[in-house]
């Protein structure tokens, strides 16, 4: 049965689930190809991408509406020593609600948030946040994704949808690809399919 994915939800899954150790490696492949510069990872949890880009050297914003994932979120941080802790700013917000400034980014990335205004809606509050010749990368559930659809609805979209969002004469889309990774949960393995869009905002 769906869950409600609200508040609530995500509060006690980052209280009580087993944390989540590697970064998204849409994110790792895609950002070392850029310089390090101003990231925004929007819907951060528990940090593992945003301490990934402060370790290779991006000042990173870190937005997210769950406290008990923030608080994971530093631990890992100063774990990684005041190097890597420093370069982030952690920040308790709800990206339904909340407005990046414009133009303040040179990568904004968020994976699979799951925001009640909709993956679309969500696109469309963060692109401005992107400088222009800055990277937009959003990675969310494809709809042929069993594992997340197990567990919520409402929260899928494909690539080409997120793409057709965006402005052609602004946006230089670099990737809209639907494709599918194994990762290990526990003791199995589950097949997961990803919507993934990178684009660039031109100059």
């Amino acid at each position: 049965m769906s869950e409600q994915l609200d508040h609530a939800f995500w509060e006690n899954r980052y209280r009580t689930s087993t944390p989540h150790v590697e970064p998204n490696p849409h994110l790792t492949v895609e950002a070392a190809k850029l310089p390090p510069g101003r990231a925004l990872d929007a819907g951060c949890g528990e940090g593992a991408e945003a301490v990934w880009l402060a370790a290779h050297g991006w000042r990173v914003t870190a937005v997210d509406f769950a406290t008990a994932a923030l608080e994971r979120a530093r631990e890992r941080a100063d774990i990684r020593g005041p190097e890597v802790a420093g370069r982030i700013d952690w920040l308790a917000a709800d990206l339904t609600e909340w407005v990046p400034p414009e133009n303040g980014f040179d990568l904004v990335c968020s994976h699979y948030a799951h925001p009640v205004i909709g993956a679309e809606t969500l696109l469309h509050r963060l692109a401005p946040a992107v400088a222009p010749g800055g990277t937009l990368l959003i990675v969310g559930h494809h709809p042929s994704d069993a594992h997340s659809a197990a567990h919520a609805s409402g929260v899928h979209v494909t690539a080409e949808d997120l793409a057709a969002e965006l402005d052609p004469v602004r946006w230089e889309i670099m990737m809209a690809e639907n494709s599918s990774r194994t990762v290990t949960h526990g003791s199995h393995q589950v097949e997961l399919r990803d919507a993934v869009l990178v684009a660039r905002k031109i100059r």
